[in-house]
């Protein structure tokens, strides 16, 4: 039987599963998009070049089958092309949502900071929501696919929150919720 998503049509089941897949949008900040368009233009006008010429001089030195510094040189290139197609498939694959454009609603979204408070130590956190690419704990930035950030999605200040984690459940306070 044929499935309809959208104006297509599946046959099979798991083909839709995979084009769905496929289709889904992966949220970014602004930050995290210009950081990863800065890497981009570094790979592709510095490092490409410099890449290149390393090619070109090793191979002045003659038989490239045990030219060492020709090989390692390819294996850079390799590296430095991975690295873009990589970069530029997630910046294809990514909505780009700005933080600031985002109503105050005092619930937690996307690119909020959440302040919370461990129920049992008494200790306190503090976490931007972030997309997967940016995410960094040391510096406060959780993905929006962690259990902490799938937690306390959609919740306001005083709300509890219990996030499974695989030491065993945690419960949160939210204390504060910043759209900054």
């Amino acid at each position: 039987m044929w499935e309809p998503l959208g104006v297509f049509f599946f046959k099979n089941r798991k083909i839709q599963r995979i084009c769905e897949r496929d289709m889904r949008k992966v949220p970014m900040t602004m930050g995290g998009a210009e950081r990863l368009r800065a890497e981009l233009n570094e790979l592709k006008t510095v490092k490409r070049p410099a890449i290149i010429q390393a090619i070109a001089e090793a191979r002045e030195h003659g038989d490239l089958r045990e030219n060492a510094e020709y090989h390692a040189a390819r294996e850079q290139q390799s590296f430095c092309e991975g690295r873009i197609k990589e970069i530029e498939g997630k910046l294809a694959d990514s909505e780009v949502i700005d933080i600031s454009s985002l109503p105050v609603t005092g619930k937690v979204i996307f690119g909020a900071t959440v302040t919370m408070e461990n129920l049992d130590t008494e200790d306190t956190v503090r976490y931007q929501i972030v997309g997967e690419d940016e995410a960094d704990v040391r510096a406060g930035k959780i993905s929006v696919g962690s259990p902490i950030a799938r937690a306390v999605m959609g919740k306001e200040v005083g709300d509890e929150v219990v996030v499974k984690a695989p030491s065993g459940d945690i419960d949160y306070e939210v204390i504060k919720v910043e759209h900054v």
